[in-house]
Formats: structure tokens, C-alpha cells, sequence
């Protein structure tokens, strides 16, 4: 392994940590204070962690001057299998008496690794580097 992989690992993992935050705040904000059930609550903090994460990774990670409509749409079709299924079963666990915020970390912790295979080997595959 490289030392310039690597270390896109370690800014890929800060800048989704930084998500993070932002997926579990606003998580709790729609759970605690709007009292809304876990699937709309997930559905909208992965919105905003996914926007954050993809601009930065996109600058600074992979440096990438990729096309940002094209690099989105793959990053949105990366989502459009992730989300649906992961709300699914996000949703058949906390039916099943799984705690809202375990089902949450097991589901951004596929997440992060997901992700980042799938920007590294599909959305910026040749065009790293390139800013």
C-alpha cells in the first residue's frame, strides 16, 4: 500500500468523522426534539453527511478535478442502492427492539468502508490527483 493511499484513508476517516457529527446531531435533533421514528430522522441526517463528505472528500481526499455532475451521479447511484436498503433494515432492526443509535453506528460504520472503496475504485478511478 502507498504512502499517498494511506494517507487518503486517514483524511477519508477525519472528513467522515466530521460527517459524522453531523449525521448524529441532526439524527438526534429529529429523534429527541422533532420526536420523528428512526427512518425519516436517518433518511434526512444521511442527506446532509453525504453533501458534506462529498465535497470535501472530492477537494481534499481524492483531489480530484473530475466532473462534480458526474462524480455526484456516481456517488448518487452508489446511494441509491445504500440508502433504501440500509433504511430497510435500519428500520426492520429498530422493529425488532434494536436500540435507534446502535442500528445507527452499525449502518454509518458500512457506510464509511463502502464509501470510500466505492470513491476510490469507481468515482475517481484515473482522475485522482488531478486539482
Amino acid at each position: 500500500m502507498s504512502k499517498n493511499s494511506v494517507w487518503q484513508m486517514v483524511k477519508f476517516t477525519l472528513f467522515s468523522a466530521s460527517a459524522g457529527i453531523i449525521q448524529v446531531g441532526s439524527f438526534a435533533v429529529f429523534e429527541e426534539l422533532f420526536k420523528w421514528s428512526y427512518w425519516p430522522s436517518y433518511l434526512i441526517s444521511l442527506i446532509l453527511s453525504i453533501l458534506w463528505n462529498f465535497t470535501l472528500n472530492r477537494r481534499y481526499t481524492f483531489k480530484s478535478a473530475a466532473n462534480v455532475p458526474i462524480a455526484m451521479a456516481k456517488v448518487f447511484g452508489f446511494y441509491l442502492v445504500f440508502t433504501p436498503l440500509s433504511t430497510w433494515l435500519g428500520h426492520i432492526a429498530t422493529m425488532g427492539g434494536v436500540h435507534d443509535y446502535i442500528v445507527l453506528a452499525v449502518t454509518m460504520i458500512s457506510n464509511f468502508v463502502l464509501e470510500f472503496l466505492f470513491c476510490k475504485f469507481v468515482v475517481y478511478r484515473n482522475q485522482e490527483n488531478t486539482i
